[in-house]
């Protein structure tokens, strides 16, 4: 009975691990993850990206990276239509810290569109002290 209840713990935690590593784009992700500076690069060197905010409005208020358009991630999948003009670009897709972002990405993907996510999302985009606005 131990043996079984050891095996069961086991499998339980790797499926957790599993399950944090998918929710950060880890594994199982058909789209590629670049830092904030690797960002704001491809922002500046490429006419061919547009840049994607998946936070809240209040959030996005707050402060938020030149030029993003904001979709708020739980309006993301009725929404599509707006980025319909973006399809034939790479899409950076960034919200707080990450996580919002890699699902946006993964809604992006499914449905046609070439997604970026942004790791570490705008936290990382200020601790690089990279331009924001309000």
């Amino acid at each position: 009975m131990k043996f079984n209840i050891n095996i069961l713990y086991w499998i339980a935690m790797a499926g957790l691990v599993l399950y944090y590593a998918y929710t950060k784009g880890w594994v199982f992700a058909n789209f590629e993850s670049i830092s904030a500076k690797e960002a704001y690069h491809l922002l500046e060197d490429d006419d061919n990206v547009t840049l994607l905010d998946v936070r809240t409005p209040q959030e996005f208020q707050g402060g938020h990276i030149p030029h993003a358009k904001l979709i708020p991630l739980d309006l993301l999948a009725d929404n599509l239509s707006k980025l319909k003009n973006e399809k034939e670009k790479r899409i950076i897709v960034y919200c707080l810290t990450g996580s919002r972002s890699v699902r946006a990405s993964r809604t992006l993907e499914a449905n046609g569109f070439t997604p970026i996510n942004m790791s570490g999302g705008y936290v990382s985009w200020v601790r690089e002290k990279l331009p924001t606005q309000k």
